[in-house]
């Protein structure tokens, strides 16, 4: 009877209070994996998006700087000519700018807000030229600040297509707070050597009668038919010139008489000369940020997208998209005067020739324009700094506030930089709020930022 109650005892099963023991014990083991899972995952997220972002900042202040860099250049003549003597002495080659014989050259020029005669900010430009003229500094770069509003100064830039002509919050719209910049640099792997395949048929009195334009194969020159505009550029390593032509898109091109001023000069062969399609060949590159979201539609999670617009407007060609995640854009301008002192302007400082401590005088000019001429601080600019506020792709919602805390160093006027929350309402240390501009607060941002050095002396 012992025997049959020990086997009895011996075969029972666990109790209500170990059962509830063992469960709590495998819930809390299962919540540490859970607890540790989704650390990782939080973890592993927020590197994912440190790592694009790291990637798509690279990428986009790498195409900056090789188009910024390339600003104002021209076909070997940024600098050169004969050497003059300064009022101290000193022989100094005179800086050249291509002299425009063409009665409508503004016509040639893509995102173009300088219009003759027309007003920018609190500069008026000169009434269109009745003669030849050098082309002017501010037809070279024209920048727009619009940093910290919705407008940009010193000028609108109307130019761009449809809603990114307005900055808003809308999909299409530019992003408000960002700053839009056209550099014009001319493509020297275009165009067409004179003195080899091609030539240049001068008149008794020096000036240009024709040119015919045979590709060379060896040098694997465009077809003919790559010459669509009706403007030519004429440069060689002393020179250069603008002027109208008919016959383009054939192998013999002619000065147009009824468009241009006069007739422009026939370069020899021993300087080098190559003739272009100045519309086309001369690169008229535009940045600004626009309005975009995930599913291209009103309802998706918004973000902005960095665009880089290549002359102008084209059904073929549209505005090309270089990265997403692009909330803020900034343009400083190094720009040095007369006395040799180097300062960062806004653009609209820049235009005006003065900043908040006052006028700046221009340094010494090309021939042909002066210290005076309107917008000539442009030409005076050395270097462009470029900052660019990077959000990442994903809504965070798990973020805390020491991880949402970025720096944005073209906000802290006082030269003080410190990590700011993006609900800060202190526009001294936060100018525009991610959700002023339609974006996610809870999303990783960093700062991307570089000083580019200009390769061509500005004319």
């Amino acid at each position: 009877m012992m025997r049959q109650s020990f086997r009895r005892a011996f075969q029972r099963g666990v109790t209500l209070v170990e059962l509830m023991v063992a469960m709590v014990l495998g819930l809390l083991v299962a919540g540490g994996i859970i607890t540790v899972f989704l650390s990782t995952s939080s973890s592993n997220r927020v590197q994912t998006q440190m790592a694009h972002m790291q990637e798509d900042g690279r990428f986009a202040i790498g195409q900056l700087t090789d188009d910024l860099s390339m600003a104002n250049g021209v076909y070997c003549n940024n600098t050169g000519g004969i050497a003059n003597q300064s009022t101290l002495g000193v022989y100094l080659d005179g800086l050249r700018t291509p002299k425009i014989y063409a009665k409508k050259f503004i016509t040639g020029l893509f995102d173009n807000t300088s219009a003759w005669g027309t007003t920018s900010g609190t500069v008026t430009y000169p009434t269109e030229p009745t003669a030849t003229y050098q082309m002017p500094s501010f037809m070279f770069m024209r920048g727009y600040n619009c940093t910290g509003s919705a407008a940009c100064t010193p000028i609108q830039p109307t130019f761009l297509a449809g809603n990114a002509a307005t900055a808003g919050t809308a999909i299409g719209n530019r992003v408000i707070g960002t700053d839009v910049l056209t550099v014009r640099y001319l493509d020297s792997s275009r165009g067409w050597r004179i003195g080899k395949t091609s030539q240049v048929t001068a008149n008794p009195d020096g000036t240009i009668a024709s040119v015919s334009i045979v590709p060379d194969a060896t040098l694997k020159e465009p077809p003919v038919t790559d010459f669509k505009g009706n403007l030519a550029l004429l440069s060689d390593c002393s020179s250069a010139q603008v002027f109208a032509v008919t016959g383009f898109g054939t192998s013999t091109v002619v000065p147009d008489s009824t468009n241009n001023f006069s007739a422009p000069l026939a370069l020899q062969p021993q300087s080098a000369p190559r003739i272009f399609d100045f519309t086309n060949d001369m690169r008229n590159i535009t940045y600004y940020v626009q309005v975009v979201s995930d599913n291209g539609t009103a309802s998706g999670v918004k973000t902005g997208a960095l665009m880089r617009r290549v002359n102008g407007p084209s059904s073929t060609v549209p505005d090309q998209e270089l990265i997403r995640g692009v909330e803020r854009l900034t343009f400083r301008y190094g720009v040095e005067d007369a006395s040799g002192g180097i300062r960062f302007l806004t653009a609209d400082e820049v235009d005006a020739a003065k900043s908040s401590s006052g006028s700046i005088t221009c340094p010494p000019t090309a021939a042909g324009l002066t210290t005076s001429d309107a917008g000539c601080l442009w030409r005076a600019v050395k270097s462009i700094e470029v900052s660019i506020l990077l959000a990442g792709q994903d809504v965070m919602p798990t973020l805390t506030t020491p991880e949402l805390s970025f720096v944005y160093t073209p906000d802290a006027s006082s030269g003080v930089y410190a990590p700011v929350d993006p609900s800060i309402t202190d526009t001294s240390k936060l100018s525009i709020r991610p959700t002023t501009q339609g974006f996610q607060d809870k999303r990783l941002r960093r700062q991307f930022t570089a000083l580019v050095m200009l390769r061509n002396y500005n004319p």
